[in-house]
């Protein structure tokens, strides 16, 4: 999935392209629904929140806002602080993943040789 093509090798259809840009996407909404589920569950058996306030809990630190209902365990405080960090790094992560594709077709276009390139050597 991640294996993309050298700056020596032609650039990619557009068709090719766009299925790599959907790919990606899926990727990362996979592994973000993953990780709202593992905070909803955290959410549910630490917190003893219902679905819907474990679900909120945890979309609100996966993107980043921070949580709305107030912890009283202290295992539920430490999952939810472990939950937020690991939170943050999901958050990076599921962007590179989408942008990847972006990035690389861009530096691939930077890089490739034109007819002007090889007659200047």
């Amino acid at each position: 999935m991640f294996k993309y093509e050298h700056k020596s090798k032609p650039l990619l259809s557009k068709k090719k392209f766009y299925n790599r840009l959907i790919n990606n996407s899926l990727l990362a909404l996979v592994f973000l629904f993953l990780s709202l589920a593992i905070g909803i569950g955290g959410y549910m058996y630490f917190g003893k929140l219902s679905f819907v306030d474990a679900l909120l809990n945890a979309s609100m630190i996966l993107g980043g806002m921070g949580p709305v209902d107030t912890l009283h365990s202290d295992s539920a405080k430490y999952f939810a602080s472990l939950y937020a960090l690991y939170s943050g790094i999901t958050l990076i992560t599921s962007v590179g993943i989408i942008f990847s594709p972006m990035v690389h077709r861009m530096m691939h276009r930077l890089h490739l040789e034109t007819d002007n390139d090889e007659d200047e050597n």
